[in-house]
C-alpha cells in the first residue's frame, strides 16, 4: 500500500479507475479555447493596438456604411430610360440598365451576339470542367483550353469562315474584348514564360545570355511603353501587305510583356525542386526535355502557383491600359459611355461595375490558387 500510495502522490491519475477506448467521447474545447470567442480575443482583441484597430474599424464601418447604403440601395434609381428619371441623392443604376449591352458586346452587332456568348459558354464550360474534383481527362481538357479554345474564339468571333459574318476587331469591346485578350494573353505569357525560365537555366551561355537579356530589359520598360510600340512600330517591321489587327497587335505585347515576369516566377520554382531530383531523372537515362516534362516541370509549377497566379492577376488588371491606345475594353467603354452628354455626372456608377468585374475575376483567381496549394501539398518541403 505505501509504495501504491507513492505512485499516485507522484503521478496523478494514477490508480484512478480507466476506461475503454471510445467508452468516454472527446469533450469539445472550451470556447475561450476554441470558437467564436477565441477567435474574436485572438484576432481582434490581442493587443492594446488590436484593440484600437478594432474600435477604428467599427467606427469607420458605423459611420460609413449607412451613407452608402442609402447611396447604393435605398435612395438609388433602379428603374426608368434616361438620365432625368433618376434622383439626385442616390445612385442611378439605370446607366448600368441602358448601357449593360455596351459595357459586355462592345460595339459588336447585336444581331451577332450570340458567337459572344457562344464563345463565353464554352470557356465556362471547360472552366467548369477543371473544377470539378472528379471529372474525367482533365489533362486532355485542359490541354484543348490552352491550345484549342483560342483558336476556336478567334473563328467565331472574328468570323469570315463556316457562313459567319466577319466582325472587325475595332467592333469588339466591354467585358468580351478583356476575357479575350486577358485568356489569349495569360495562354502565350505562360508558355513563352516557361521556355524562358529553361532557357535562362540553361547550361548553353548564348541561349542563356538572350533569354536573361530580354527578360531584364522586358522588366525594366513600362507596360505602357510596350503597348505603344505594339501599336505604332511593330507594323514598320512586317512585310508589305501584312497587317495585324490592332487587338491582336496589343495582346501580343502583353504576351510579351508579362512572359518575363512569367519566366521569373517559373524560375523561382525551378530553383526550389531538390537537386536530388535532377540527378535522379539524370539516373535513370531520361533525356532533358523528358526529364523537364515528367519530373521537374510538375514539382516546379506547383512551387511557382503563387507568383503564377499574382501574374495572372496583374495581368487581367492590366488589361485597362489598351483604352490609351485606342481599344475600348471594358474601362473604355464605360469611360466613353460616361463621357456621353446626356449620361454626365454617372461615371461612379459605371467604374462600381468595372470594380466589382474585376473583383470577382481577381479573387475568384486567388481563392483558385489557395485550394490548388492545399490539394497539390505533399506535407514536405525542400
Amino acid at each position: 500500500m505505501a509504495v501504491a500510495d507513492s505512485v499516485k502522490e507522484l503521478v496523478p491519475g494514477a490508480g484512478e479507475e480507466s476506461y475503454a477506448p471510445g467508452s468516454h467521447p472527446d469533450l469539445p474545447p472550451p470556447l475561450r479555447q476554441a470558437g467564436p470567442i477565441a477567435w474574436v480575443r485572438d484576432n481582434l482583441l490581442g493587443s492594446p493596438l488590436d484593440i484600437a484597430l478594432t474600435l477604428l474599424a467599427g467606427y469607420l464601418v458605423v459611420t460609413l456604411l449607412p451613407p452608402l447604403l442609402n447611396w447604393a440601395v435605398f435612395d438609388a434609381t433602379w428603374s426608368g430610360e434616361t438620365r432625368a428619371d433618376c434622383k439626385a441623392e442616390g445612385a442611378c443604376w439605370v446607366f448600368l440598365k441602358v448601357r449593360i449591352n455596351q459595357f459586355i458586346y462592345g460595339f459588336y452587332p447585336e444581331a451577332e451576339h450570340w458567337r459572344v456568348n457562344l464563345t463565353g459558354l464554352i470557356l465556362a464550360g471547360l472552366g467548369l470542367w477543371l473544377l470539378l474534383p472528379r471529372a474525367p481527362a482533365k489533362g486532355w481538357v485542359a490541354g484543348f483550353t490552352l491550345v484549342a479554345f483560342p483558336v476556336i474564339a478567334y473563328l467565331l468571333l472574328d468570323g469570315g469562315y463556316f457562313g459567319l459574318t466577319h466582325v472587325e476587331s475595332a467592333k469588339w469591346g466591354g467585358v468580351s474584348l478583356t476575357v479575350v485578350v486577358a485568356v489569349v494573353g495569360i495562354v502565350i505569357s505562360l508558355a513563352f514564360g516557361i521556355l524562358l525560365a529553361l532557357g535562362r537555366r540553361s547550361n548553353l551561355p548564348i541561349i542563356s545570355g538572350l533569354c536573361t537579356a530580354y527578360i531584364e530589359f522586358i522588366r525594366a520598360v513600362p507596360l505602357i511603353t510596350i503597348l505603344f510600340m505594339a501599336s505604332v512600330m511593330l507594323p514598320l517591321f512586317l512585310p508589305e501587305g501584312v497587317n495585324f489587327a490592332k487587338v491582336l497587335r496589343a495582346i501580343i505585347g502583353i504576351a510579351l510583356f508579362w512572359s518575363a515576369y512569367m519566366a521569373e516566377a517559373v524560375r523561382g520554382g525551378l530553383q526550389a525542386v531538390p537537386r536530388g531530383q535532377y540527378e535522379a531523372a539524370e539516373a535513370i537515362g531520361l533525356s532533358y526535355w523528358r526529364s523537364m516534362g515528367l519530373v521537374i516541370l510538375p514539382q516546379a509549377l506547383k512551387y511557382s502557383i503563387p507568383g503564377i497566379v499574382n501574374t495572372i492577376i496583374s495581368l487581367v488588371k492590366d488589361t485597362t491600359l489598351l483604352m490609351l491606345i485606342g481599344i475600348f475594353e471594358l474601362l473604355g467603354m464605360v469611360q466613353a459611355a460616361a463621357s456621353d452628354p446626356q449620361w454626365l455626372g454617372n461615371f461612379v456608377e459605371g467604374y462600381v461595375f468595372v470594380a466589382l468585374v474585376f473583383f470577382i475575376v481577381c479573387f475568384g483567381l486567388s481563392r483558385y490558387s489557395q485550394h490548388l496549394e492545399r490539394k497539390l501539398d505533399t506535407g514536405h518541403s525542400a
